[in-house]
């Protein structure tokens, strides 16, 4: 099944490159590898406020780190010209989740955006990954992840 049909089994569409809330670039480029950006997990088009192991629970981060797969799709998809075909493989996730100093399930959360990834992608989503707890993410925000990722030589 190709990504653009795995994308519409899923409902899925891509969102546009949001504008950096800071002084970054949403992707740097260098030889086949892109760098992209911290993406902030959000719901309603606002920061998906919340602290894991306080005031959410390990499924919604699962879901707030699902949702930010989706938008590090649409930047990559950017990034590749619009077309995801172009990516030879995710290499690395790094994931951020804002949470309470007991809370564990880190690994568990940062499944949102992993299992979306090799959903989406098939092999090619496979990926190597941190995920680490943090005490406050910007504006809040409950997850935040970047990914890098190879393309295709041309």
């Amino acid at each position: 099944m190709s990504i653009n049909l795995r994308l519409q089994a899923k409902n899925i569409q891509l969102p546009p490159v949001a504008a950096p809330a800071a002084a970054y670039v949403p992707y740097v480029q260098t030889g086949n590898l892109v760098f992209i950006s911290g993406h902030i997990a959000k719901q309603d088009g606002k920061p998906w406020v919340g602290q894991l192991g306080n005031n959410m629970d390990t499924e919604t981060g699962k879901q707030a780190a699902e949702a930010i797969a989706i938008d590090l799709l649409g930047t990559l998809q950017t990034a590749c010209g619009g077309d995801l075909n172009k990516v030879k493989r995710i290499v690395k996730v790094m994931s951020l989740v804002n949470s309470s100093p007991d809370f564990t399930e880190h690994h568990l959360v940062t499944n949102g955006c992993s299992e979306l990834l090799v959903h989406i992608l098939g092999d090619a989503g496979a990926h190597a990954r941190s995920a680490f707890g943090v005490a406050q993410l910007p504006l809040g925000a409950c997850v935040e992840i970047e990914l890098i990722a190879e393309l295709h030589s041309e």
